[in-house]
This record gives structure tokens, C-alpha cells and sequence, in this order.
């Protein structure tokens, strides 16, 4: 069918017209989301470009003729009681659309025949059975109101908003995931291995089982543990597919590349700089770089009995046959020494000899002691500085001057914990367990990441509060130690301790656990942002965990990233009568409000809180949701059950979990920002035997946002969006290609440059 279905989505993104439109669909059917102010069953949906099509709007469900009775009477009775129910929507003479069907359901095979004794009985209705297409092709068009945007309401069907936050787990792998298929294997192979190695076959492997985790009851995680565990999987199987695509096409680089040494490569559209590790010789290194570890050098791996010694040496040596020489030494005392030399010029024994050699020592002396070295180069991992690496590009590393102040961390126990880089300054609370930022401008807050706790007595569809909830935002203890010192990255670890109440019974959280949580506070030389990252080991349930981020400036709204725009909401939602319209809103991977921005990996669910007059102070950020079932009854904010009532336990999210995200003031480019925190620079080693120039780039774009890199049919195809409000001159360097829509159909000659119009999505097929 030509028509955008979309019955069951917990809500719409901006864009979906626009996307409909660019497959060539003038339709969609939707049923959550539809604000009170749309008052019939079908409107004109716009994206914020303009793309519009009709949306037929399904009262009440995409089941809202499931399970008809089987007789004439009952079916006329059944049908002029929905329509009574629902008339403020529809006119008189207007067609109603009803949907014989639902989950689980099979077809009625009686209904032609019912729907003809029907007819037969009565002329007020004309009921006929037919396609959706049909419908819809004759369906009225005159009269109908306008919304663009968004479909975030509950007025007229759940929204089920919760569903954000439920289960950070799946989130942060879906995040982790996609990023790495898009953001790396996908543009990484395209540019840098010839057309005909396009892992095709891999890349639609990984995507497969990205899709199948699609179905919005899973990646909503709104499902049985089982299904919620066969979803994680699917994510790391698709992220090892990505993982390894992405070394294929580094490596190749490396052996194309002329240089022979480190190499920084960039899989972003814009230059940047960052920082690299890489491996050095240790007589190579300077002050210039951070060690952050030592590799190689001379390690007794094990100590065997001789009777051992002879099989495990044996496959050992196979195993290392060609990396290693071998050198075997007895000593008087009866142990013998076996060694294993990556260095070069090390002892060159035949294979074969050297096992021989060893299995008479072991049976020559049974009661011999074996020992096994791994004799390897010392080397030293550094922490180093890339700088202007070009976009989908390239350039060699080395420790070199800064081209930015140091970063320099305070001592923690002669005075206040501190990070500072010139451009950012964090200073620790150990009272609050919280971190203060000012930015190079003079702005600044504090208070940063407080963690807030309180009760859940919702399910994994909705947060609901508990009748007497025991809300916990103060640490018991809180202490704080230099993990990095700088000169390029400095760190420190806050370790705060909490008493959180465990579970929820008789309305009232009771049953308290100590907590522990580990907050990791960051900052990279040159970088104006903070980056974060907090783990605990969740042992209490019921309960949901927030970091909250007071903000710079009271704010009477948020912008956060949908698929491919910013999303403008304010500080309520609409709600309906079963359920309560709270103002907990989705992100992508951003939200800024009050000159604030959050950039997170996975983290969905935000909201503005504490408003007062003037508007919200505070961002509070969901890490954690803990409930313990898939549905319930009557809650504090919905009414009704949302799925089956079933307790379980994988929806507690106990266990150990690990959240990042990054915090910057003032003037930000929250795109620029997501990638630098959470898209490094990538390193690969060049081998000097190619004939690729030291510096280069494969793919240079301007003006707009690049969301895919990808080959299709042997040509290079680009995905880009403009996220703003204004048209943009995007500039695509030397190439010529077309402009295409989502089903790859020309619509436009492109030599080189192009105008991208406010909120457009436009896909290139470059030569």
C-alpha cells in the first residue's frame, strides 16, 4: 500500500510527512497522538518544511471494528453505538472508517456476507467492505483542519510516554548501535574501500537485526524480559558487525597511505580536532604527550608442571608460529625457561624442533618446573592532540605543543576539587555531590548533575508517583580523587554514598539500601564541554533516578533533536481523561533550555522542572526507571492498564549501569557537540607502501548536517538535513551527482552546490 500506516507509534516525529511525501505517499492513518484541537478523523499533518499529507485519524484504535458480531442485528447495533459515541467528529454525510481487526486476531471469514444481511435490513448506512487504499482514494479532502509538527498528545488516546525511559539499557544499545552503523562502518567503507568491496552483504546483516528490533514494543521495551533480552542481543550483534567493518576499512587506509606512523581520521562531515591515543616506542616519548599506559616488555605468563608443560607449550607455540621466535633454557636446578621474542632479531628456531625440544625436557624430568615469557617491545600508550583533521578525512598524529592550554586539575585534598582548561572550569561540591561549569564567557552554574531519587509506582508504559513517596537528592557522604592530571586530559572521580529506599508496598517506599555511585567528571584540552559518566550497581526497585541540571536561565521551553530536526515544546503536555499529560518529553541525543545543552548516549526521557514564575529552573535528565511491571491497573496518572497486567523483574534494571553525557554553557552547536563527545576521532597506522597523500579527505559538505554515507548500486549516496529555520548553501566541493528522493528517484542535476531549504531532508547520489 501507498500509505504511510502508522497506528500504534507512542507519538510521531516532526518529520514523518516530510518523509512520507519524499517515499511518495500522500496518506498516513495514525491513532495516538492527535491533539483535542483536531476535531475530525482526518487533517492536513505538516513537517515543520512544509511536506504535508491527509491523516486519517482512527478513533479509539486501529481495532475499532475488531471482532464484529456475526449476525446483522448485533453488527447494526454494534455500529450506531461507535458512531453515537463518537459523532462530534464526524458529519452526517461523511464516510467513517472502521477497522475490522486487531492483534492477534484472524480474519472473520463470515463478514461479507453479515455486512450484505446488514445492508438488506436498513438504508441509514451504507457498510462496505474494502482496502484501506480504497478508502482513502475517495476519502474527503475539503475543509479539513491543519497541524504541523509533532503528535504528542494523550487527549484523545494514550501516549505512553514513559516508554522513554523504562529501560535505559535497551536505549544506550540502540544509541551505541546505530551510531556505530552509521556514524562508522557505513561512511568509513564507503570512502575508503573501492566501490566494489562495499560490505553489502554485512551492512545489511547488522541492519536486519537493528529492524527487527524496531517493532515499537521493543525498542519501547514495553515486552517480556525475554523479548527485552532478545533485543540486547540483537543490538551487540549488529554493533560487532559495525565494529569490524569499521578496523576493515581503517586498516585499509593504513596500507593505502604513504605516511608510516599514526594516523587520525575523521568520520564526520566537519574538520576537528581531538584527542588520539596511540602507541609509541618508549624511547619516542616526550612532554608533549600524556601516558595513560605501558605495553610489552618482559612477563612471566605462567608457571606449569612438567606434565603440562610439553601439551600447553606445544599449542602455544602453534598458536604464535610466525609472530614469535622461541628460545627454551634449562637450568641446573631442573626448570626450564621457555621465551617468547617479538622483537626483531630475536633467536629464529625451527618450529617444529623447539616443541620436540620441549616435550624430552618435560619427559626427561617429570618433577621439572616450566616456566612461560612473553618477550614483547616496550612501548607506551599516549594520549596526544590531533589537530584540523578534515572532515571524512585524515592527517597524521604526533606529540607535539599544544595548540591550547593545558588542562589543569586541583588538588582535591589541599583545596576545592577542580578542573580547568582555559576554555572551561568544573569545580566539585562534595556536600551535594554536584559540579559547577563556567564557561570561557563568565557564565556559570552549580549545582550540575544532582541526583534525585524518588518512587515509581508505574509500569514500563508510565512513571507513576507513589501516594507517599520519600524523595532523596542529598548524599550521605561524598568524597572525591585526581584520576588525571592533564596536560590534555584531566579527571576526577567523585564516589557519593546514598540511602535510597528499596521498593514501594502499601503505596509507601520503605526498605532502605545503601548505595554507592561513581561520577567520572572530564575534560579534554581544547574541548568547551564537560563530559560525564555515572555507574551503580542498582539493587532497589521502584524507584526512578534523575540528574537534574539547574539552568543558567529560567526557560518557558526546550529545543531537543527528533529525527532529523530540533523540536521546540514547552513546559505541559496535553493530556486526556485516562491519562496525565506529563511534560516528559524524548531526545535524540540533545536537549538545550536556558542556555544549557545536555548532549547523552541513549538517555531519552527529559524534563523541565522546578518552574516558578519566569519559568523552569532546572533540566532533569532520566538514568534510570525501575518498575516491576509490564502493566498495571489504576495508577496516580492512567487509568486504565496499557498491555497485559504481568509482574516482572527484568524491568527492575538491577544490576550494574553505566550512563554518559556531556554538559556545555552558552552559544553551542548541539550537533558539533554529540559528536565530539561521543564520535571520536578514529586512529589507524599508516604503512608507508601506498601512494595516498599524508593529509587528505574523500568527501567534503558544507551548510548542512550528514546523517548517512553509504553506497548504493556502486554510486556514493549522501544523506543530509537541514536542522534550521533558514535556507543553507550546501556545498558538496567537486562532485556532481543528482538529487534524489527516498525511493532513489531523480528529482534534480547537482554540479557542486545546492540550496537546502528550511527543515529539508535531501538525499545525493554522487559520482
Amino acid at each position: 500500500m501507498q500509505i504511510g500506516y502508522l497506528p500504534d507509534m507512542f507519538g510521531h516525529i516532526a518529520q514523518m510527512p516530510q518523509l512520507l511525501r519524499q517515499f511518495g505517499f500522500a496518506d498516513a492513518v495514525v491513532w495516538r497522538g492527535v491533539p483535542s484541537t483536531v476535531q475530525r478523523t482526518a487533517f492536513w499533518w505538516s513537517s515543520p518544511d512544509g511536506s504535508t499529507v491527509r491523516a486519517e485519524y482512527l478513533p479509539t484504535g486501529y481495532g475499532n471494528g475488531a471482532a464484529l458480531p456475526d449476525d446483522a442485528k448485533s453488527l447494526l447495533e454494534r455500529l450506531n453505538g461507535w458512531i453515537e459515541s463518537q459523532h462530534d467528529l464526524f458529519d452526517d454525510d461523511s464516510p467513517i472508517l472502521i477497522m475490522n481487526g486487531s492483534d492477534h486476531l484472524a480474519p472473520q471469514s463470515f463478514l461479507g456476507q453479515v455486512v450484505s444481511e446488514a445492508n438488506a435490513l436498513q438504508d441509514e448506512l451504507d457498510i462496505q467492505v474494502t482496502s484501506l487504499s480504497s478508502y482513502l482514494e475517495g476519502a474527503p479532502t475539503d475543509g479539513l483542519p491543519s497541524w504541523q509538527g509533532e503528535l504528542r498528545s494523550g487527549s484523545r488516546a494514550n501516549l505512553l510516554m514513559g516508554v522513554a525511559s523504562n529501560r535505559t539499557d535497551v536505549r544506550r544499545a540502540a544509541a551505541i548501535t546505530e551510531r556505530a552503523l552509521e556514524r562508522l562502518a557505513e561512511p568509513l567503507s564507503a570512502l575508503l574501500l573501492p566501490a566494489d568491496r562495499w560490505p553489502a552483504a554485512l551492512l545489511d546483516e547488522a541492519w536486519l537485526e537493528v529492524i527487527r528490533n524496531a517493532a515499537h514494543d521493543s525498542i519501547c521495551a514495553c515486552s517480556v524480559d525475554e523479548v527485552c533480552d532478545a533485543v540486547l542481543h540483537r543490538f551487540a550483534q549488529a554493533r560487532q558487525i559495525a565494529d569490524g567493518l569499521t578496523h576493515r576499512a581503517l586498516r585499509a587506509l593504513g596500507t593505502n597511505l604513504a605516511h608510516h606512523g599514526p594516523v587520525a581520521v575523521n568520520a564526520t562531515h566537519r574538520p576537528r580536532s581531538g584527542l588520539v591515543a596511540i602507541t609509541v616506542d618508549d624511547d619516542a616519548v616526550n612532554e608533549h604527550g600524556q601516558i595513560v599506559g605501558h605495553l610489552g616488555g618482559a612477563r612471566l605468563m605462567w608457571t606449569l608442571p612438567a606434565a603440562n608443560a610439553g601439551a600447553v607449550l606445544r599449542d602455544v607455540i602453534e598458536w604464535t608460529q610466525g609472530l614469535y621466535h622461541v628460545d627454551v633454557e634449562r637450568h641446573e636446578d631442573g626448570s626450564v625457561d621457555v621465551r617468547s621474542y617479538a622483537a626483531p632479531g630475536a633467536p629464529r628456531l625451527v618450529t617444529q624442533p623447539v616443541k620436540a625440544h620441549i616435550a624430552e625436557l618435560a619427559a626427561a624430568d617429570p618433577a621439572a618446573t616450566f616456566r612461560y615469557h612473553l618477550h614483547e617491545p616496550a612501548r607506551t600508550s599516549l594520549l596526544v592532540r590531533a589537530v584540523d583533521v578534515p572532515g571524512f578525512g585524515w592527517r597524521p598524529v604526533e606529540a607535539a605543543p599544544l595548540d591550547v592550554p593545558e588542562v589543569v586539575a586541583g588538588d582535591a585534598v589541599l583545596a576545592a576539587p577542580s578542573l580547568t582548561n582555559g576554555l572551561v572550569t568544573i569545580e566539585i561540591d562534595t556536600t551535594t555531590a554536584t559540579f559547577s561549569l563556567t564557561n570561557a564567557d563568565g557564565m556559570s552554574v552549580s549545582g550540575l548533575g544532582r541526583l534525585v531519587d524518588d518512587g515509581d509506582e508505574g509500569d514500563t508504559y508510565n512513571y507513576s508517583p507513589p501516594p507517599f513517596d520519600s524523595v532523596v537528592d542529598w548524599p550521605d557522604s561524598c568524597t572525591v580523587l585526581p584520576v588525571e592530571h592533564g596536560p590534555l586530559r584531566g579527571a576526577l572521580l567523585m564516589t557519593a554514598r546514598y540511602h535510597w529506599p528499596e521498593r514501594i508496598e502499601d503505596g509507601e517506599r520503605t526498605r532502605g539500601r545503601d548505595v554507592t555511585v561513581e561520577t567520572l567528571v572530564e575534560l579534554h584540552a581544547g574541548e568547551r564541554f564537560a563530559r560525564i559518566t555515572v555507574e551503580l550497581d542498582n539493587q532497589c526497585r521502584d524507584h526512578r533516578v534523575r540528574a537534574w541540571f539547574p539552568l543558567p536561565v529560567p526557560a518557558m521551553s526546550s529545543n531537543a533533536e527528533c529525527a532529523f530536526a530540533v523540536v521546540e515544546r514547552g513546559l505541559t503536555a496535553e493530556g486526556g481523561p485516562t491519562e496525565f499529560g506529563l511534560p516528559t518529553f524524548p531526545s535524540r541525543r540533545f536537549v538545550q533550555a536556558g542556555c544549557l545543552t545536555v548532549a547523552h548516549e541513549g538517555l531519552t526521557e527529559y524534563e523541565l522542572v522546578d518552574v516558578r514564575e519566569g519559568g523552569a529552573r532546572t533540566l532533569a535528565l532520566t538514568l534510570l526507571r525501575a518498575t516491576g511491571f509490564l502493566s498495571r491497573g489504576p495508577m496516580a496518572l492512567r487509568a486504565l492498564p496499557a498491555g497485559p497486567i504481568m509482574e516482572m523483574s527484568g524491568s527492575q534494571v538491577l544490576g550494574s549501569h553505566s550512563w554518559r553525557y556531556a554538559v556545555a554553557l552558552g552559544d553551542v552547536d548541539p550537533y558539533a557537540l554529540a559528536d565530539d563527545a561521543f564520535l571520536p576521532l578514529q586512529v589507524t597506522v599508516g604503512k608507508g607502501r601506498g601512494d595516498w597523500s599524508d593529509v587528505g579527505d574523500m568527501l567534503h559538505i558544507t551548510g548542512a548536517e550528514v546523517s548517512s554515507v553509504r553506497r548504493v548500486g556502486g554510486a556514493l549516496e549522501v544523506r543530509l538535513f537541514n536542522p534550521t529555520s533558514h535556507d543553507v548553501e550546501v556545498d558538496v566541493g567537486h562532485h556532481t551527482g543528482w538529487l534524489v528522493d527516498l525511493r532513489g528517484r531523480t528529482i534534480d542535476h547537482v554540479e557542486g552546490r545546492f540550496t537546502l531549504g528550511p527543515w529539508r531532508i535531501a538525499t545525493l547520489r554522487l559520482r
